[in-house]
């Protein structure tokens, strides 16, 4: 009997990951900080965080840039699932790298959770670089910043959630940025497609749910990061080539990449690898200084990269681009004020009225005197 209960807590004991294990491979342990081989726990903390901010900026810009650079090349338009298949082939080779570097390189979560994570992942990635072919890219990446939206329509109808007035006037926001930026495009835009806007919708959807799988196998099996990128993106491939054949989309996309390799392959491999990069500093953010300031940071590095969009690609401007995406940002804002109430305490317009209501008395208290 004994002996049983013994052997039950051993099993017991070893089947708890330790903390090492359930971190990113981004990160190498709970002191240590590391990112792409340099150890931030050396630093002070405004090192630390200006190290992160700039890889961020640095390497989202990069990968912002070449993804517009790529669908600005003529006549490649048509083959944004090609350069989606092209992408997920490096990432699967990254993962595969990456995977060679940590101890334990078992996998750990079930195939046929892989399979359904690999269909969403080719939906998000797939659907938003395709939409790229009929959207000005500040418009796909406004889009992008309101997924806020089709995860609280989900959780309201298929859950029965909620939500608060910070998270309703933030969708709210959202919406009406969304609409206004978007009238904006279809007026001064000559080449805009209501095709794109179904697409990158259909791709924040499912971008939405991919989220919530992704997060809920990893905690449930222990899976690493790695482990992750690996087989989600190629049993994804496998799922784009095999869609790509069906449909006779692979022959065109391969003879036009061939005639010019480095504007199609070249800047894929780049964009592949910056994008692969700038998830680590992201990691590294949000476990320094968490998920708050980290959404922050991404949110000015998104409105760095509309900005640039304008300034580096010649397209159609107007102020109403400036107001629907204030508009954005202003839901974006609170939508993490709601997420972070005990944390971020705004002054209400009551409290604001009753103390200066209270200041008056006193100086009038001081003048009688």
């Amino acid at each position: 009997m004994d002996l049983k209960f013994t052997s039950s807590r051993k099993y017991i004991s070893i089947s708890v990951p330790s903390k090492s294990q359930t971190m990113s491979p981004h990160i190498k342990s709970v002191d240590d900080v590391v990112v792409l081989g340099m150890n931030l726990s050396k630093f002070n903390k405004p090192t630390q965080f200006f190290i992160c901010v700039s890889g961020v900026f640095m390497f989202y810009l990069i990968y912002g840039y070449l993804q517009e650079l790529i669908f600005s090349v003529e006549g490649f338009k048509p083959f944004g699932w090609y350069l989606t298949l092209v992408q997920f082939g490096f990432y699967s080779i990254f993962g595969l790298i990456e995977l060679q570097l940590i101890q334990d390189k078992r996998r750990r979560i079930p195939g046929k959770t892989y399979m359904i994570i690999a269909f969403l992942t080719v939906g998000t990635m797939g659907l938003s670089n395709t939409s790229l072919g009929y959207l000005n890219y500040p418009t796909q990446v406004i889009f992008k910043c309101c997924k806020l939206i089709p995860v609280m329509i989900g959780g309201v109808f298929i859950q029965g959630k909620r939500y608060n007035i910070a998270d309703v006037s933030a969708a709210l926001c959202m919406s009406l940025g969304l609409i206004w930026f978007t009238l904006a495009d279809s007026t001064v835009a000559p080449n805009f497609n209501l095709t794109g806007v179904v697409l990158i919708s259909l791709a924040l959807c499912a971008d939405a749910v991919i989220g919530n799988v992704q997060e809920k196998a990893m905690k449930l099996h222990n899976g690493s990061n790695s482990e992750m990128v690996l087989y989600s993106y190629s049993i994804g491939f496998v799922y784009i080539l095999f869609g790509l054949i069906c449909t006779s989309g692979l022959s065109p996309a391969v003879t036009f990449c061939s005639k010019h390799p480095v504007q199609t392959y070249g800047y894929a491999f780049l964009f592949s690898l910056t994008g692969y990069f700038g998830i680590s500093f992201v990691l590294a953010l949000i476990k320094i200084f968490g998920a708050l300031l980290a959404v922050t940071v991404t949110t000015g590095r998104k409105a760095m990269t509309i900005v640039l969009s304008f300034l580096f690609f010649a397209k159609p401007f107007t102020l109403q681009y400036v107001w629907s995406g204030l508009l954005v940002v202003l839901g974006i804002f609170l939508n993490v004020y709601s997420k972070n109430m005990d944390k971020i305490k705004l002054p209400l317009l009551h409290g604001l009225w009753k103390k200066n209501v209270e200041e008056r008395k006193t100086r009038t208290l001081s003048q009688t005197v």
